[in-house]
């Protein structure tokens, strides 16, 4: 048993402890990395992707606390929720686009769209208007066609898009420009 409460033995310390530094004390680590042939890097055992276009070259990971950030230079390209486990994977399907548009039967099985679908990232409407692609153009000119209405994400709002797939899908207009046409619509 104590003779003083903790509060008690705070209030005794308190004006004998400096203040509080005025800059904020940075807990970030730096690392010097290769992107490797899966367009991925490896901080602290965890892997985290980048843009297809970096395999090969070195960039620069800054491990915050909460997130990671990864720079070509001074150019960021890619930002990821931290992963906390040891061996774990955050794969942002954004980042194989380009390359998926050259081997589009590699995304039905790609760990990064089924990432994307746990997130939220990649919607039902998503999943109904490729099925629904798929059965008009076949499997592989209906990948290339989702893919070319996921590369419209980089520049139309997610919701926007959204709401793009679902009224061409409604209609069975099954392009990118459709979906195009449509989303600016709903903007």
């Amino acid at each position: 048993m104590r003779p003083r409460t903790i509060g008690e033995y705070f209030a005794v310390e308190q004006p004998l402890l400096k203040p509080l530094p005025d800059e904020p004390f940075d807990t970030s680590g730096t690392f010097a990395l290769r992107v490797d042939r899966h367009s991925r890097i490896s901080v602290r055992t965890n892997c985290y992707s980048v843009p297809v276009r970096y395999i090969g070259r070195r960039v620069r990971a800054v491990l915050h606390a909460n997130e990671l950030v990864v720079y070509d230079g001074s150019t960021e390209i890619a930002r990821h929720e931290r992963l906390i486990a040891k061996g774990g994977e955050r794969l942002v399907l954004d980042h194989y686009l380009e390359a998926l548009v050259r081997k589009p039967g590699a995304l039905p099985g790609a760990t990064a769209l089924e990432q994307a679908k746990a997130a939220g990232k990649f919607t039902p409407v998503h999943d109904a208007w490729w099925a629904a692609a798929c059965k008009v153009r076949g499997d592989r000119d209906g990948t290339r066609a989702l893919i070319d209405v996921l590369l419209l994400g980089r520049r139309i709002p997610r919701e926007h898009l959204v709401a793009g797939l679902a009224a061409t899908l409604r209609v069975g207009a099954l392009t990118a420009d459709a979906v195009a046409l449509e989303a600016r619509k709903a903007q």
